[in-house]
């Protein structure tokens, strides 16, 4: 315990400076992720006091960020499209896949995974970090202008036909349920079609439109609408909002230019009686737990959203670990990956609880707060802990921010999250690796954040298996030491004392590196490459370090291949992995005799002088 409050007066520090920072990035994600912000600021109180308490990383300040914010936008607009717009109809289902995301990071930390997190390549972590910020700012446009496609009665009535058609097709689905024949009793279905009210049919209509204008396809299709209806006044406190953030980080950056303008904006637009738009209520109070999501849990509604929450936890963990790095570098320690994202895990599962948006590690916090004293896990805590009394003394005072505000904050976060060295090095980065930044970028931005990483990395792996294959194949060389004589640094260095009059009836293979199944096309072509002079082939296995089953059963068909055209081969070097798996299939000694493997090219080299005879002329 005494090591706990060793330091205590930096771990205050940090923490309430922490604290003050994630204020307004939490509400402004909970409005983004479309809960609502005080959904936002239970994830940053819970997932900041937890992740810090049981995590791996004694910097690390965490809560909602940008990348987990646009994923669980997705998970929330889609429950709550399925839930016909009615937010707290859906809402047991949307906490229970972040609990489900935040149970499967404990999952992740327990099996030891955290430590292959930093094997993602970088093209993949570069579009999509790229893509979250492209989405962010282009779904901020509508507010910033001022524009809520559900609010504009022009767009909602396009949709009153589809909500007709809706409705009647859940009175259909009713009447099928109860065993009512449609076709027979046709007048049981006029009878409720006109008990349906316009009001009902318009919640429908709204709810429809809602779900059109979502996303970054959605607020491009509403964009023509907004630019025709644009509220200057909140126009105009997104700018101020915006110049505000990027001006004063040139006076100084002791003070949190998101805060300043935060406080600034919303105390000027509130205290001249300006007729803005506020957020949504906060509720006052301590959080309370959801326990709906206990009471109405369905598996069948989160089974569709299963691979989103596997999704959500990964990227929390990459999140998390790539800001626990930069918090090892700055303070020369080194974190526990496992235990990091078990803490990650707990934290996640109790913000979905009391009704939390998730979060990860956040890079900026976790810079402040080292800077300013933070040293221990105390420093995470105290920030949980300053956002709960914020929470709890200002709840009403937060409610009166503007969204315009928000929205402001917002854009710079988007644009602050790309990746600007990723994009400014496309010119020299390899043309298939542009491909797959560029492939995963669109794919998020325009289709799915999941499935574009998923392509993304299947891309990647095919093309390091294709390198490896290549590189492989580069440095691996079929031919005669006759061939390489006038080539001296071809030849490995016990291979120059060569007996000169075997050089036509013996044949050296050099496999060098890993022979998988990205390597084994060009392995296939050893036997149409051995002239027909020779009577042996030598395998040097020296420096194949891994073999796949591929590999090996390419392995086989070869020496099966030259056992018929009446060619012997022998192995030289073979390491312990390689010669398990031939032994395995028997290769060895079935088709290659245990006197027939060697240790090293000397001994080869011997045995094959008592039984080789020279039969051509070397020309």
């Amino acid at each position: 315990m005494k090591g706990f409050f060793s330091n205590f007066k930096g771990d205050a520090f940090g923490g309430l400076t922490a604290g003050i920072v994630a204020l307004p990035l939490a509400l402004a994600f909970g409005v983004s992720s479309g809960l609502g912000p005080s959904a936002g600021l239970y994830g940053a109180i819970f997932i900041s006091f937890f992740a810090a308490l049981f995590g791996g990383t004694n910097t690390q300040i965490s809560g909602p960020t940008a990348p987990m914010t646009a994923v669980s936008m997705l998970v929330i607009a889609g429950l709550i499209g399925a839930n016909d717009g009615n937010v707290t109809q859906a809402l047991p289902a949307i906490l229970t896949v972040f609990l489900l995301a935040g149970l499967m990071q404990i999952g992740l930390g327990v099996v030891g995974i955290g430590k292959y997190i930093r094997y993602i390549p970088y093209p993949v972590v570069s579009g999509f970090m790229t893509a979250i910020g492209v989405m962010i700012l282009v779904t901020q446009f509508l507010p910033a202008l001022g524009y809520y496609p559900k609010e504009d009665e022009t767009f909602v009535n396009e949709f009153i036909p589809q909500a007709e058609e809706v409705i009647l097709d859940k009175i259909l689905k009713d009447e099928a349920g109860e065993g009512i024949l449609v076709l027979e009793d046709f007048k049981e279905t006029i009878r409720r079609a006109e008990e349906i009210s316009k009001e009902e049919i318009h919640l429908e209509a709204v709810a429809l439109a809602g779900n059109a204008s979502s996303g970054v396809m959605g607020s491009i299709k509403s964009l023509p609408a907004a630019l025709q209806s644009i509220d200057f006044l909140e126009l105009i406190l997104c700018l101020v909002t915006i110049l505000i953030i990027y001006g004063f980080k040139k006076i100084t950056r002791a003070v949190p230019s998101t805060l300043v303008s935060l406080i600034v904006v919303s105390g000027v637009a509130y205290g001249f009686g300006l007729q803005y738009r506020p957020i949504e209520q906060i509720p006052s109070g301590f959080p309370m737990p959801n326990l709906s999501i206990f009471s109405e849990f369905s598996l069948w509604s989160i089974m569709p959203y299963f691979f989103t929450a596997l999704s959500l936890s990964f990227l929390g963990a990459i999140d998390s670990l790539l800001t626990s790095v930069v918090a090892d570098n700055m303070t020369k320690t080194k974190h526990n990956p496992n235990k990091e994202l078990v803490g990650q895990g707990i934290g996640n599962s109790i913000a979905a609880i009391f009704g939390g948006i998730p979060g990860a590690g956040a890079t900026i916090r976790t810079v402040v707060n080292i800077n300013a004293g933070g040293k221990t896990r105390l420093s995470g805590m105290i920030a949980g802990i300053l956002l709960l009394i914020i929470l709890l003394a200002l709840g009403p005072v937060a409610s009166q921010i503007p969204a315009a505000v928000l929205a402001g904050i917002l854009i710079t976060v988007g644009i602050g999250v790309m990746d600007y060295k990723g994009l400014k090095a496309i010119p020299y980065m390899p043309r298939i690796e542009v491909a797959i930044m560029i492939i995963v970028l669109l794919l998020s931005v325009f289709w799915n954040l999941v499935f574009a990483v998923g392509i993304g990395l299947v891309l990647a792996s095919l093309m390091f298996m294709k390198k490896m294959g290549d590189v492989t194949a580069s440095e691996s060389k079929v031919e005669s030491l006759h061939g390489l004589e006038n080539n001296v640094e071809k030849l490995w260095r016990d291979e120059i004392n060569f007996p000169k009059e075997l050089k036509e009836e013996i044949f050296i293979k050099h496999l060098n590196g890993p022979v998988f199944f990205g390597s084994t096309s060009e392995l296939q072509q050893l036997a149409n490459q051995i002239p027909e002079t020779a009577s042996h082939v030598i395998l040097r296995m020296d420096r194949v370090p891994y073999m796949d089953q591929s590999g090996v059963y390419t392995l086989e068909e070869i020496i099966l291949s030259l056992e018929q055209k009446g060619i012997k081969t022998h192995i030289v070097g073979i390491q312990k992995q390689p010669l398990y798996l031939a032994k395995s299939i028997d290769i060895v000694p079935d088709l290659i005799p245990d006197d027939c493997v060697f240790e090293n090219f000397n001994s080869c080299i011997a045995y094959l002088k008592d039984i080789v005879e020279d039969v051509h002329e070397v020309v």
